[in-house]
């Protein structure tokens, strides 16, 4: 066999895969969905930390907490007390104190497991095993929303983690949730992505107080000298300030979501009064 033979086969090779990837991705997208209709008066927007590193609970929080709002913290208990590439990770009190100050903790799998290359199985324990870690930590405390970690999940994964929570955040697929949006894939928008750029994030706050979205950040650490998933100090203050100004609401995942469930619910008893079949 040739050398040009096989480039040419692992090229053939690559094509496919890349073509499977992208259907994989485009099922996930479409099917297992739970619709929510994503309307309010006022804009909406959320701060959420992935894994999370004690830097988003000791920097990050207290920023938000200069401007008297709170965030939504992802937690994958199986990284507790470890040093990461993050920096160190959180700690057990931290989550009690994040608690007490009003911040919602959300589940991140106990493993931080891949989204896409775990299998579905394995996935659904991890969820299961954090809840479990997490009452252990804080009777009573539940886990009502979900980050996949790593990775855009695949449509078995999409499924398992609909099944344990009212929503589940994705990537930045999206930049901002308007109009019907998926609550089993609900998009974000990656503060570090645009830390070389925050214009295009000023732009971003913007357009969802014009168009009147849900605008969920994410990030991992916050701090001086941020890793490469995370941002610094003055520019994470620098988004909040401007995300206070704009208007919008400052709300946790899940209370957001409670905003929008309550105006959907509004809005169709009121056309229900006046007659309006809905369909």
């Amino acid at each position: 066999m040739s050398q040009q033979t096989t480039r040419r086969e692992r090229a053939a090779s690559g094509f496919l895969a890349s073509v499977r990837r992208r259907c994989e991705v485009e099922a996930a997208k479409a099917l297992f969905r739970k619709r929510l209709v994503v309307r309010t008066a006022v804009p909406l927007i959320s701060f959420s930390f992935d894994d999370f590193p004690r830097s988003a609970f000791l920097e990050a929080g207290s920023i938000l907490s200069r401007y008297s709002v709170l965030g939504t913290y992802y937690v994958s208990l199986g990284l507790m007390g470890k040093q990461s590439e993050l920096g160190p990770m959180f700690q057990a009190e931290d989550l009690k104190e994040l608690r007490r100050l009003g911040h919602e903790l959300g589940c991140h799998t106990f493993g931080h497991c891949h989204s896409w290359n775990t299998s579905p199985d394995v996935y659904e324990q991890s969820i299961v095993q954090n809840q479990r870690a997490l009452s252990e930590l804080l009777p009573g405390a539940l886990f009502q929303t979900f980050a996949y970690p790593i990775s855009w999940p695949r449509l078995a994964v999409k499924r398992v983690a609909g099944r344990h929570f009212v929503c589940c955040r994705a990537g930045g697929r999206w930049p901002i949730n308007v109009g019907t949006a998926d609550l089993n894939l609900l998009s974000a928008t990656f503060l570090e992505k645009n830390r070389d750029n925050p214009g295009a994030v000023k732009a971003l706050i913007d357009e969802n107080a014009r168009r009147r979205g849900w605008l969920i950040f994410a990030t991992h650490d916050v701090s001086g000298s941020p890793s490469p998933w995370g941002c610094t100090s003055n520019f994470f203050e620098q988004v909040v300030r401007w995300a206070v100004e704009s208007g919008a609401r400052i709300l946790p995942v899940v209370r957001a979501l409670e905003v929008l469930q309550g105006s959907s619910s509004e809005s169709t008893s009121k056309t229900q009064h006046l007659g309006v079949s809905l369909r």
